[in-house]
């Protein structure tokens, strides 16, 4: 996919050869600019309806198929400032001063609000607990987040109060020189005990939802991981991050045979007492940075959960 921004509220995007014949919504709705700012398929054709769209500089309509090679321009509104209300959410601070906090963030919540999740996320706690003190270096939707995990992802996170932290912690993040060590439970039997996966990362060719290792269009992404036990039909394994693409451990490891236990987007549907599971079990156990003012190297860690625990008791 080549995408091409023209100014802030065009988009253009350019059809890849080989892509199906679907309707142009629905084209719209799985690429990663609708994706990332949350636009659903009916605001889409609302887009649509108002002219807002064109293909091959003609109005689109909604019952258009698009077709290889065919160029969407996507003209975006300005949008509305979502307003995020503080809510009295407890957390589980594993470190906090006048900069930062780290959080060990617990299964099922989102990190910052988003179309569906306008409530009960990290951001809605932290703005309560920092009484609306954090960075606004990304905006009112995503106060104080430098990075996210996954709202089934578990563990570490920090979030940043002040411009200057965030904009260092950024800057770490950017170059790698954060250290990231996760666990998790993948499927099936590890031929080695260790091993590197370099494979990069971007949108699956056709399903435009996942992500997927993708040679042609994927940025780099390189995971290291570690059989810390070998179960009958399941291994313990920790992986460390040189990179940090969308979904990369569970990409990753579905990628070489080892999807991660629960995770039914990357892996196959689960069976018996693995449908009880509410997503990948995936920890984010240390988390380490050199602190934005002080420039001292810390880590965090943050224990297993309970239910990942009982999962390891029980296998």
């Amino acid at each position: 996919m080549s995408v091409e921004a023209i100014a802030e509220e065009v988009i253009t995007l350019l059809v890849p050869e080989g892509n199906d014949a679907v309707r142009i919504d629905r084209f719209l709705s799985e690429e990663g600019f609708a994706r990332e700012r949350s636009l659903s398929r009916s605001y889409l054709q609302q887009l649509i309806q108002d002219g807002m769209i064109t293909v091959n500089d003609l109005p689109a309509k909604s019952s258009y198929k698009v077709q290889p090679q065919d160029r969407i321009d996507v003209r975006l509104p300005e949008p509305e400032p979502l307003s995020v209300e503080p809510e009295d959410i407890p957390l589980d601070i594993l470190y906090e001063d006048d900069s930062l906090l780290v959080v060990n963030k617990p299964k099922g919540m989102v990190v910052h609000p988003a179309a569906g999740h306008s409530t009960g996320t990290l951001v809605n706690a932290v703005l309560y607990h920092c009484k609306g003190k954090l960075s606004g270096i990304n905006g009112i939707e995503r106060p104080g987040i430098v990075h996210r995990i996954d709202r089934d992802t578990t563990g570490a996170l920090v979030v940043c109060k002040t411009d200057q932290a965030h904009q260092a912690l950024a800057a770490q993040l950017k170059v790698h020189s954060i250290h990231r060590r996760y666990r998790a439970i993948a499927r099936g039997v590890f031929k080695e005990e260790q091993g590197v996966i370099n494979a990069p990362i971007g949108r699956h060719e056709t399903e435009r939802k996942k992500m997927a290792v993708n040679p042609k269009h994927g940025r780099e992404a390189i995971t290291h991981y570690t059989v810390l036990r070998q179960f009958r039909n399941h291994a313990y394994i920790e992986c460390v991050l040189e990179t940090g693409r969308t979904h990369q451990i569970r990409v990753h490891m579905a990628s070489i045979g080892h999807p991660l236990l629960g995770d039914e987007v990357c892996g196959p549907a689960g069976h018996g007492w693995e449908k009880e599971l509410q997503g990948q079990t995936l920890h984010a156990m240390l988390l380490g940075f050199n602190h934005p003012v002080s420039g001292e190297y810390m880590e965090f860690i943050a224990p297993l959960p309970e239910y990942f625990e009982k999962l390891l008791e029980k296998l």
